[in-house]
């Protein structure tokens, strides 16, 4: 005798539900991690998961997007179906200018130590920490202290603010400028904005950086 499961109609395929993006929303995080350089195993820590899942996370990712390794990854620009910047109905067409200084980065050897003397010695303020992050306020240019043991030895980043990440990338790119990677989602605000960074070199070999923040697009009342 054959038995069926009755809290499902006939014909319903069990698992997922089709997602209606290239990526699902779990792959999507993980491609832009990696696009950030993160390795599986950072991943998986940051995730809370094992590194072979990020590993059979990642296969998917290149298998769909058609693309070889992660270096490939790394220097594309995809952008989820419900991203604000794919949503977004403006395109800049003037000359690419940089605009002020959106974030200096720093790598400390304990955030929650560095986060206090910035705040309390130094009377900076506090804007929003995660994982082992703390971004501060300076005068308006945000200062993101990163946790690292031993702390990285290289210069501080310079991360310039540009109303187009896409546009920006697009001009320095023509202009032979070296990227890192592509521009990809590096967090998504409370409000719904989202921020969108990508790395390049400059003529010395040392990194800069692209910031955008994008809004997401108002909905008719």
């Amino acid at each position: 005798m054959r038995h069926y499961d009755v809290t499902m109609p006939r014909g319903t395929r069990r698992g997922r539900p089709p997602h209606a993006d290239v990526l699902t929303p779990t792959e999507w995080r993980i491609t832009h991690a990696v696009q950030h350089g993160m390795t599986n195993r950072e991943i998986a820590t940051r995730r809370g998961t094992s590194v072979d899942a990020v590993k059979f996370h990642v296969a998917n990712v290149l298998a769909k997007l058609g693309v070889r390794n992660r270096r490939e990854l790394r220097q594309m620009l995809r952008k989820p179906a419900g991203s604000a910047l794919r949503r977004r109905t403006t395109v800049t067409t003037a000359p690419l200018t940089l605009g002020a200084l959106g974030q200096i980065a720093r790598s400390v050897r304990d955030a929650a130590v560095s986060e206090a003397w910035y705040r309390d010695v130094l009377g900076l303020p506090h804007l929003y920490s995660f994982a082992s992050m703390a971004f501060l306020d300076l005068g308006g240019t945000r200062l993101m202290l990163s946790e690292a043991d031993p702390p990285t030895q290289t210069e501080s980043i310079l991360y310039f603010r540009t109303e187009d990440i896409e546009a920006a990338h697009g001009t320095l790119k023509a202009r032979g400028v070296e990227f890192i990677n592509a521009p990809h989602l590096i967090h998504r605000h409370a409000d719904g904005r989202e921020e969108w960074m990508c790395f390049f070199k400059d003529s010395e070999g040392r990194p800069l950086a692209l910031l955008s923040q994008v809004a997401p697009p108002a909905t008719a009342p």
